[in-house]
């Protein structure tokens, strides 16, 4: 026999052999999986569940007469699923059914999950495909102000992005109209003349700030300790305001109040980002304002100039050691040393009886002993005027960014311009670029030349067309091509530049800066330790607020304080400098955890925070004084810990006028436990507002609710959580009276844990640690990835919050995980058949 022929039969022989094998084996397997469901889920399933879940009942609308062979694992998946999920939480079998034994629950959790890794293994891998997308509102910000050094912020006249599973980044919902493409128009001539020629000089202009409504209670006698800048105190005023161009600036103080004759002179003081800028003092004295025994100061200004660069600042004015400087006979810290005014002599008119003599003598003694409130003294109008002596011409960072050859007044070399278009079409794709890309970029340097424009101005015209390029307003993935219209594109790993956008743009809401597109170019990005050191350097720097504030800010539902207002009669001291205060807080949390890689746990109960003296006095928080923010340590506040005890998360998961159990619960599960309920009938019952906390609690108000089998089943899972922190008020203020009705914060979850307040519910969060990680997991990857998970991205998602868990819960493990998994590294392809 030949060689080559006995070769091939061996080889056929070792195929034939492998396959008999390999068939009886499968045989097997799938005949244990079968004896294995009969003896172990059919007899769970007839004796916990069959009962309701019937032909004949169908409760929640789930017939489990359809699942009574293995096959139904794979062919019915999804409500396998969703059955696993509600044994894990203990929901099923509901309250008022006998329960199973604890050990037989988690016999049977445990051969559903090892049942659905095995089903997923057979199953071929799908990273899935992530919609063509243009870039956000603030990824456009971001970018332009990364290539070309203008941070004027165009994308803020845009039209608002929409969301879908919670972000703004998700390409399925970012749409393109012809008014946000006129937009792009407009902002494209605005960023290329501001890179090439600067800000052109403004004429100045006022903007009148005036607070919200805001309530001062009068007090007569004067605060031992107290915020002496002001910035605590409701008198203060506080804005965020974007000064166009880094000029000087007015701010025309308006002030209005009053205080005791004999009083010191007051200083007032303006911020610029928590930083006084300039401090006056004023004494009405001076104007003789008075009336009686007090010192007015309405109809008083006081004007300050302060120099401020571009940008959205954050700008208040207030009185200073309002407390102190008052008479003697006041009691208070540094008393005046004036001379205290001689009090004005009653005098008695002739025409009038002794009778009314004597009245208006009693009622003039009753006013000059009257005390005078010492706090009224407030800022009730702020006037911004600006800007004078503006910086004029590009800026420095715009002339490197562009004049990639040097910027020479006028004189560039023959060659200049084809560098400088191809370094900036280079970054602004994001990608290697053509000669065929850069020849019409040049054309057009070359045609403004020819008419009599300057070299800048050709550079600034093909500026504008870069900008207004699909290749820069989108997040172009390419296509591999199949070989022929009959065969499909297998799953494919994305470009090294692919690679390099998408992990820019998830860590940073920008464009990839030159050290991680260097790495791309060299085709290096993807080994495993240099990836890994660009993810760590990336986490540090200074845009990686990004992430805290476009994911954190939508994943705890920060964004929306903005449009959150406590009712002002039932919480006064729920003011902008509160609301700017509590957001930070969470902000300063989530940030300390990516930029020092902590532990995600932290997020449920690390027992530190980060407050100003407005914050601390909220949370009771002693010896923080001053405006500015520093870690704080809260172990002698057992109460609170974790995010879900911060002001923000405790004011947008309530009603304007009171807390709410079920927002609160319904917060936890979307955004902890990764168990979303489902949107409520659209028939639901209100509650009574008049009742709570007069009558009834609310939590007796809700378990009255409960009483309707329509809302028990979510309400079973929602409330209790909420009840833990029913303590907190509607902004976050503990308490422990609901109106004259004391608060049971206790609950019991559907599996029959049970608790009593915030530090008892955080146990038992730590304890889902798991859920907990692979909810963050999926957050992360969906804010990362720009698209919405799937059933085909589960066993990803799993194998990333493992390895999270393996690696001390650490935030850069979870980043790292997110992005060397499957759907981030690879793009399904092209299905032609």
């Amino acid at each position: 026999m030949k060689r080559k022929t006995y070769l091939r039969l061996l080889i056929l022989a070792g195929f034939a052999i492998g396959g008999a094998v390999v068939l009886p084996f499968q045989m097997t397997q799938r005949a244990q999986t079968a004896t294995s469901f009969e003896k172990t889920i059919l007899p769970f399933l007839n004796e916990n569940c069959v009962y309701c879940h019937n032909a004949k009942k169908q409760s929640g609308g789930l017939n489990l007469e359809s699942f009574k062979t293995a096959e139904s694992l794979s062919q019915q998946r999804d409500s396998w699923d969703h059955i696993l999920q509600k044994i894990q939480t203990g929901e099923m079998p509901p309250k008022g059914t006998p329960k199973p034994e604890h050990a037989e629950v988690q016999r049977i959790i445990t051969y559903l999950e090892a049942e659905f890794a095995r089903l997923d293994k057979l199953v071929k891998p799908d990273p899935g495909r992530v919609t063509a997308r243009r870039l956000n509102r603030a990824e456009y910000n971001n970018t332009v102000r990364d290539l070309l050094g203008v941070d004027i912020k165009p994308a803020d006249t845009f039209p608002q992005d929409d969301s879908g599973y919670g972000f703004d980044n998700i390409g399925d919902v970012l749409s393109l109209s012809p008014v946000l493409m006129e937009k792009y128009l407009t902002a494209a001539e605005n960023v290329a003349r501001t890179a090439i020629y600067g800000i052109p000089a403004m004429k100045p202009s006022v903007v009148e700030i005036r607070p919200q409504g805001r309530k001062i209670e009068p007090k007569f006698t004067p605060l031992a300790e107290y915020d002496t800048t002001g910035l605590g105190l409701p008198n203060a005023l506080h804005t965020t305001h974007r000064f166009p161009v880094e000029a000087e600036y007015t701010f025309r103080l308006y002030l209005n109040g009053a205080r005791p004759a004999g009083s010191d002179a007051v200083k007032f003081a303006v911020w610029i980002d928590g930083k006084q800028v300039q401090a006056r003092e004023l004494d009405p004295e001076g104007g003789a304002a008075f009336d009686e025994n007090r010192q007015v100061f309405d109809s008083f200004t006081l004007d300050f100039r302060a120099k401020v660069p571009a940008g959205e600042h954050w700008v208040a004015a207030s009185a200073l050691n309002l407390f102190d400087g008052l008479p003697p006979s006041y009691n208070g810290a540094n008393p005046s040393k004036k001379t205290q005014p001689k009090p004005p002599e009653f005098k008695e008119r002739p025409d009038l009886s002794p009778e009314i003599n004597k009245r208006r003598r009693a009622a003039f003694e009753a006013k000059l002993n009257e005390k005078v409130p010492v706090n009224t003294v407030r800022v009730n109008r702020v006037d911004i005027g600006g800007p004078y002596n503006q910086v004029v011409g590009a800026s420095i960072e715009s002339k490197k960014k562009v004049f990639s050859c040097g910027h020479l007044d006028g004189k560039h070399q023959a060659g200049c311009a084809q560098k400088i278009i191809a370094n900036l079409a280079h970054r602004a794709y994001r990608r290697p670029v053509s000669a065929g890309e850069i020849e019409p970029l040049l054309n057009l340097v070359t045609m403004a030349q020819k008419k009599g424009d300057t070299f800048e101005e050709g550079i600034c015209v093909a500026v504008q067309a870069i900008l207004v390029s699909p290749h820069f307003l989108f997040r172009l993935e390419q296509d591999r091509l199949p070989a022929s219209t009959a065969t499909d594109v297998p799953s494919y790993r994305i470009g090294q530049h692919e690679l390099a956008s998408r992990l820019s743009y998830f860590l940073w809401s920008s464009m990839p800066d030159e050290e991680l597109l260097q790495a791309a170019d060299q085709g290096t990005l993807r080994k495993p330790l240099i990836l890994k050191a660009q993810i760590q350097r990336m986490l540090k720097d200074e845009k990686a607020k990004a992430l805290v504030e476009n994911f954190g800010g939508q994943w705890l539902e920060l964004r929306k304080l903005e449009s959150t207002k406590p009712d002002r009669e039932r919480f006064p001291e729920y003011d902008d400098y509160l609301r700017m205060s509590i957001r930070r807080e969470t902000e300063m949390f989530i940030e300390s955890i990516v930029r020092e890689d902590k532990s995600i746990l932290d997020f449920i109960d690390g027992k530190y925070s980060y407050l100003n003296e407005r914050l601390a006095a909220l949370y009771k928080v002693p010896g923080v004084r001053g405006p500015e923010f520093r870690k704080v340590s809260l172990a002698g506040n057992p109460q609170r810990a974790g995010i879900i005890t911060h002001a923000s998360v405790l004011t947008v998961s309530s009603y304007t006028t009171r807390t709410s159990p079920v927002l609160r619960g319904k917060w936890i599960l979307e955004n902890i436990l990764n168990a979303p309920p489902p949107a409520p009938p659209p028939d639901v019952p209100t509650l009574d507002e008049s009742k709570i906390g007069a009558t009834l609690t609310l939590r007796q108000q809700l378990e009255e609710h409960r009483k309707n089998p329509t809302c028990a089943s979510c309400h079973s899972r929602l409330d209790p959580l909420g009840f833990g922190l029913e303590k907190f008020d509607a902004i976050g203020v503990w308490r422990t009276m609901d109106g004259k009705l004391p608060i049971d914060d206790s609950g019991e979850l559907p599996d029959g844990r049970k608790f009593s307040g915030p530090e008892e519910l955080r146990s038992i969060l730590r304890a889902d640690r798991n859920a907990f990680a692979q909810c963050l997991t999926e957050k992360l990857l969906t804010y990362g990835l720009g698209r919405g998970l799937e059933r085909y991205d589960k066993p990803a998602i799993k194998k990333i919050a493992a390895s999270v868990a393996a690696n001390e819960f650490r935030f850069s493990s979870l980043v790292l995980e997110i992005v060397n998994s499957l759907p981030f590294q690879m793009r399904r392809g092209v299905k032609t058949t």
